[in-house]
């Protein structure tokens, strides 16, 4: 019988999809390998090998050791919120280029790598649920872990779609690098309708066999049921959206619903501590980094200058003006540029959610306040370290932990969580399919109010029409949802994006006049952000498209 190996270090980083067609590939001496006999011998073994699955191409196995489950990120440094109007990374790391509109097959940026990396993990799972039942296990612990699989499958694929639209469905065709990828239509696109229902309906049968509860046996990290839910319930709202056009919105509502039924989660009591609390019971699926070891400290990655941070990903003007103000307790506002009184004190009583995530001029932070103004603003230009200066006037605050250091921080021990759904999306998600569906009823008003109400905004006027209330629940998942990887989908599924990712990057000139005076002057954080039609969807990397021999498909326009 011919041994089979399973390469536990990520020593191949072309798509597991693609790389076949080019021997040459395979030439690759690996530092760490197991055989498959041994695989199947030890249920402890494999259930190490499906925990990994879950492991991006950024980390080796061996960098991924004792730390907890959760995908890993194709990217660190520039989060996907600066390819957004939410922020801009002041690194560049190949961001600004899809920014900037030049986003092109052989010209991908920090997208460049979720076609490889989500095709590996796909090959992965197969190989593991093609051996699964010759494993040594007991049924009970072979079920959850195939469902298990399932799930991780599944993400992989609803990276894939959100990402380029039609995609190829491998089902269970490929397991290994040396298997046929020669066959007739391998590399032919499913219609995105079907692509959503497989994934779809790898959910409901994860769902029916994970666990409802993460606990020291499955720990945080690993698929929950509510997690296959809560993927359910966002590919079927993608599938309703005008981008999609392939679902109802009934079927959406429905399956946020079902997260909601269980009666499992809800909102946390703080929004702000709740990005630092990794047992909250908002949180529906999460991955603990290791602090200094498997994830670029937020603290410094993110943190201003003047307190030696790198600034990474400021915060663009174009954000802070969607935070409403508060006019009394019971009466918010959007903000308006035309009024004195906003444009003269624009950070006085807004959304209680922009101080707990953006640092601005003011801001409390570490034992002063910070100091964006010019001149001689600690956190400006003028500051300490002035090439890690904001380019908007602003930080980020959200997801950072003022207890851990901002300098030399890498020797600390402990872990970051990374929220990848929690319960607010659920009700976000349901209040928008349920309006589209039968408009601005009480159990839309009473989820929307939900996460208002925790934030500490008063609740919505309750006439609103169903026009008037999408643009608020639009408004809502922007400030709710701030830098959570949600933005850059939401305004593509709704096909707004022509009109916001068409706007300068704005941010704000500080000056300061004398201690208690400043003037607020707009200006462009980043020139020429453009956007165009085939920017829908991403291009397939120029490279997988040649090692198919020209048989995979370019999206359109590219």
């Amino acid at each position: 019988m011919k041994t089979k190996y399973i390469y536990i270090l990520a020593v191949v980083l072309l798509s597991g999809l693609l790389a076949g067609c080019d021997e040459s590939f395979l030439d690759v001496a690996p530092t760490d390998i197991i055989n498959d006999e041994s695989l199947k011998s030890s249920a402890t073994l494999f259930e190490g090998y499906v925990v990994n699955r879950y492991m991006s191409i950024r980390y080796t196995e061996k960098e991924a050791e004792g730390t907890p489950p959760g995908f890993g990120r194709g990217f660190e440094y520039a989060m996907w919120s600066s390819l957004t109007d939410e922020s801009v990374y002041i690194h560049d790391d190949f961001s600004w280029l899809i920014q900037q509109g030049a986003l092109a097959p052989n010209n991908t940026g920090i997208a460049g790598t979720l076609w490889a990396r989500s095709y590996r993990g796909i090959r992965e799972c197969n190989y593991a649920l093609s051996i699964i039942d010759e494993v040594d296990m007991e049924d009970d612990l072979r079920d959850i872990l195939r469902a298990e699989l399932k799930f991780i499958r599944a993400y992989r694929y609803h990276d894939l779609i959100r990402n380029y639209g039609k995609v190829v469905l491998m089902g269970d065709r490929v397991t290994n690098l040396d298997d046929d990828f020669t066959g007739s239509g391998f590399y032919e696109k499913s219609e995105i309708s079907e692509c959503l229902d497989y994934a779809v309906n790898q959910l409901d049968d994860a769902a029916a066999a994970l666990p409802v509860n993460n606990n020291s046996a499955w720990p945080l990290g690993r698929a929950t049921r509510g997690a296959a839910l809560a993927l359910k319930a966002r590919l079927l709202l993608y599938a309703a959206s005008p981008l999609y056009n392939t679902g109802t919105w009934k079927d959406a509502a429905d399956a946020a619903t079902a997260v909601m039924d269980m009666q499992k989660y809800q909102l946390h009591g703080d929004y702000g501590s709740l990005f630092l609390d990794e047992s909250s019971n908002e949180i529906i699926f999460e991955r603990l980094y290791a602090v200094g070891s498997n994830h670029v400290c937020m603290e410094i990655a993110n943190g201003p200058n003047g307190y030696s941070g790198w600034a990474g990903n400021v915060p663009l003007q174009n954000l802070i003006d969607d935070y409403e103000v508060l006019v009394d307790p019971q009466t918010a506002v959007p903000f308006d540029t035309t009024n004195p009184e906003h444009v003269n004190n624009p950070y006085e009583n807004r959304d209680p959610r922009f101080y707990a995530t953006i640092l601005y001029n003011g801001a409390e932070y570490r034992g002063r306040q910070v100091e964006t103004f010019l001149p001689g603003g600690q956190d400006s230009k003028d500051g300490i370290d002035n090439w890690n200066t904001s380019f908007s006037g602003y930080y980020l605050r959200k997801f950072i932990d003022e207890t851990l250091p901002i300098v030399n921080p890498w020797d600390v021990a402990g872990t970051q969580p990374w929220l990848y759904m929690r319960y607010a999306e659920i009700l976000l998600n349901f209040a928008e399919a349920r309006n589209e569906d039968t408009g601005p009823d009480a159990e839309v008003y009473a989820a929307i109010n939900a996460i208002r109400d925790r934030a500490g905004m008063p609740d919505l006027p309750g006439d609103l029409t169903k026009d008037e209330m999408r643009e608020k629940i639009r408004n809502e998942r922007r400030i709710e949802l701030a830098f959570e990887e949600h933005r850059f989908y939401d305004v593509r599924r709704w096909q707004i994006a022509m009109e916001t990712e068409n706007e300068p990057a704005y941010g704000m000139r500080i000056n300061k006049i004398d201690d208690t005076t400043f003037t607020y002057e707009r200006i462009i954080a980043l020139d020429a952000r453009r956007f165009e039609i085939q920017h829908y969807w991403l291009p397939i990397p120029l490279e997988e498209i040649q090692s198919s021999g020209g048989l995979l498909e370019q999206n359109p326009n590219y």
